[in-house]
């Protein structure tokens, strides 16, 4: 801090002037961490960023934990954030079930990746939640077990999977590339297989919001912004200075949100209480060459 000061041209900072400033900044940011949620969040994404922070004289990998929602109005909100040593399920229980005592209702689809622990935090403490698989992370998983010269064309077959317009017909699409893969590439079709439900849940909701929830893109922004602060610290000298630094990006992130336009516009939500048919739209299939 003292050479940050410097740099301006300043004569320094003494030391019980930072104590002051972070006791101040401790405090706004443990009042954000613990604020009340008011109203309806249907939807929720979680995602984690992954740092290093000295523990009893060890420098150890740490898990920053965030939550983010959009209210039934439309607005993206900063739900919640926490650190922890891993991501198992005892972890993530104890942070979904901080979010729920603080007020945290209505929700209706969970946006994430395929974490084991997270998965059974979620069924466990959201029950009745619908859960959707990050696809872009999917899509890492998938190609993992394609040759590197197949998984162009192979991520191409797989995208007309997400390119129909209701959920029956995407169905009947990953059937088709299904079909395509099993002969070459038996893992792959049964990687696919297996996720169907969880890689289309998104399409059981309003198509104005499929572009949006069918990844954790939505916090990529987020998490990358904080990771540009972090890494210019390195390691940490501990959790509550992770805190500090992240609750203060976030903050001035949650800031922002509430004077911009609404993520979804307040119309489309309305579907989510009185949904049309998901049904209605034609099918396009694109069929695909059988692989030799």
């Amino acid at each position: 801090m003292d050479d940050l000061v410097q740099s301006l041209g300043l004569t320094g900072i003494d030391k019980s002037r930072v104590s002051r400033i972070c006791k101040e900044l401790d405090e706004q940011v443990a009042e954000f961490r613990g604020r009340a949620l008011k109203g309806r969040y249907p939807y929720l994404w979680l995602d984690a960023v992954y740092l290093k922070a000295r523990q009893n004289h060890r420098i150890v990998g740490r898990a920053l934990v965030i939550a983010i929602g959009v209210r039934e109005t439309g607005e993206r909100e900063v739900l919640g954030f926490d650190v922890g040593g891993s991501e198992d399920a005892a972890f993530w229980q104890a942070f979904l079930r901080g979010l729920k005592q603080r007020g945290l209702e209505g929700v209706q689809l969970v946006i994430s990746d395929a974490h084991e622990g997270l998965k059974a935090a979620i069924t466990e403490v959201l029950n009745g939640t619908s859960w959707q698989r990050c696809r872009v992370h999917f899509m890492r998983n998938l190609l993992a077990h394609i040759p590197q010269g197949d998984k162009s064309m192979v991520a191409a077959a797989v995208r007309t999977i997400f390119a129909q317009p209701n959920r029956k017909a995407a169905s009947e699409q990953l059937m088709a590339v299904v079909e395509a893969l099993e002969k070459r590439w038996p893992k792959a079709a049964q990687l696919l297989t297996a996720a169907e439900e969880d890689i289309l849940a998104y399409m059981a909701f309003p198509q104005d919001h499929w572009t949006r929830t069918y990844s954790t893109n939505p916090l990529e922004r987020l998490n990358k912004e904080i990771r540009r602060r972090t890494d210019v610290v390195g390691v940490f000298p501990s959790d509550d200075a992770v805190l500090r630094l992240a609750g203060a990006v976030l903050m001035e992130t949650d800031d922002e949100w509430q004077v911009e336009r609404r993520y979804f516009s307040q119309e489309s939500m309305r579907k989510l209480t009185a949904p049309e048919s998901l049904l209605d739209s034609e099918p396009h299939p694109m069929r695909l060459p059988p692989v030799r």
